[in-house]
């Protein structure tokens, strides 16, 4: 046989399979169960594609708020919470050519009584420099304005939900009481409040919103050295912040103040410093992706009833194919291309509604997320088209699919050849 001859036995399949997919069958309801197989796997690959779009929206949502209070890279004691603020790798990292930005910062629980209310918080302290750090200014709500001290007067800027459940608003009268524990000398039991150290601050006029409540809920920005008073940590700190001149490659640079650091401090970014909230983002994104994969393979049992049908229906036309000299195993692959076919094409249709529905919301916002404008810190779903995740979808709907049709396939066909 030539290479005409080759090439024309290696398409016949793929021919046979198209010509079957297209075409009308003697039995309606086989062109039907065709059409919903194609729509199933269309509308598990759109549901794969939106929902992990949306998710990937929050996530980056969410990271876009924590930009607005947390530094560029942190650098944290690896044992205990506190560490000399004159540490040698400390002094090595504050003198790379990269680093714009340094704060020193304390950062601690205390307890907050104004009147008659009281609540636990996080006092952060900061450096003066600390609105070079971070974007503070774009967070700040009040008729006030950004200070921590002047002079002998410390400030305090509190979370707005913090704000609210205390009853200051904005600008409180008098002081605000702060209480911590004692780090170092004996307690006197006959005096409960000989254990702690005692300080107030004043209201500059402003709170802050970050719409994260680990930091509107709980913390106070105040100076570092009403901090450091506060928890009698002199000559410490609790983290060392850092911002990057612009255009700096980030993970480079974080792995060269890693190796300075060695293993007496972490040295975190933004992602790190949430390791938490963004781990729990994504094992929530995983399960819905493999529960929508569920979804997905029970969608690919339509194309099993299909092809069992439709080589039930193809009876004749095996028996004149063997008689024109196809080989058993092209008989086999004229079914298996056909399912094969009905998943790409379901695919390549849910990853282009997918992406419609995406850039739909994305312009208009039709899904909200409540029914009166303001409610949520967003209107309506956020989404974020990620597109190693419409390949991966794309892949895992190929694999299921094919996967899916192999063995039904073959055992039909070999049982149709066998008769």
């Amino acid at each position: 046989m030539g290479r005409d001859g080759v090439g024309l036995m290696s398409s016949f399949p793929f021919y046979i399979s198209r010509r079957y997919l297209f075409s009308k069958k003697s039995t309606n309801v086989i062109n039907l169960i065709s059409f919903i197989s194609v729509v199933g796997v269309a509308v598990a690959t759109m549901a794969l594609v939106v929902v992990l779009s949306v998710f990937n929206g929050f996530h980056d949502m969410v990271a876009g708020f924590f930009t607005q209070f947390d530094p560029q890279i942190e650098i944290v004691p690896a044992m205990g919470k506190y560490a000399p603020a004159d540490a040698p790798e400390l002094t090595k990292i504050r003198q790379f050519p990269e680093v714009e930005v340094v704060t020193e910062s304390v950062e601690d629980q205390a307890l907050t009584i104004y009147r008659d209310q009281q609540s636990m918080v996080m006092i952060k302290g900061v450096d003066d420099n600390f609105s070079k750090l971070v974007n503070i200014q774009n967070i700040l709500y009040g008729d006030g304005a950004y200070e921590l001290h002047v002079a002998d007067l410390q400030y305090g800027i509190m979370g707005i939900r913090l704000a609210q459940s205390l009853g200051t608003g904005a600008r409180w009268d008098g002081y605000l009481n702060i209480y911590a524990p004692r780090r170092e000398g004996q307690l006197d039991l006959s005096d409960p409040m000989d254990g702690f150290v005692v300080d107030s601050l004043l209201s500059p006029g402003v709170v802050f919103s970050v719409q994260q409540s680990r930091y509107d809920k709980n913390y106070i920005l105040t100076s570092i050295e009403f901090a450091r008073n506060l928890f009698g940590c002199d000559g410490e700190l609790t983290a060392l912040e850092l911002k990057l001149k612009p255009g700096v490659d980030v993970d480079a640079v974080q792995k060269k103040m890693q190796k300075v650091a060695g293993d007496k401090f972490r040295v975190l970014n933004r992602y790190e410093q949430q390791a938490d909230t963004f781990n729990v983002m994504e094992i929530e994104k995983l399960m819905a992706y493999i529960f929508l994969t569920f979804i997905l393979v029970v969608a690919c049992f339509n194309i099993i009833g299909s092809l069992s049908m439709l080589i039930i229906d193809k009876k004749n036309d095996v028996e004149t194919l063997r008689c024109l000299g196809a080989s058993d195993k092209q008989i086999s692959s004229i079914f298996m291309l056909e399912g094969r076919m009905i998943t790409l094409i379901g695919a390549v249709a849910g990853v282009l509604l997918g992406l419609l529905l995406c850039w739909l919301q994305q312009q208009y916002g039709f899904v909200r997320l409540g029914s009166s404008s303001g409610s949520f810190v967003v209107d309506a779903y956020p989404v974020s088209v990620h597109y190693i995740d419409v390949a991966i979808v794309f892949l895992t709907v190929i694999a299921v699919g094919w996967l899916a049709v192999w063995y039904p396939v073959r055992y039909m066909s070999r049982r149709l050849l066998e008769k």
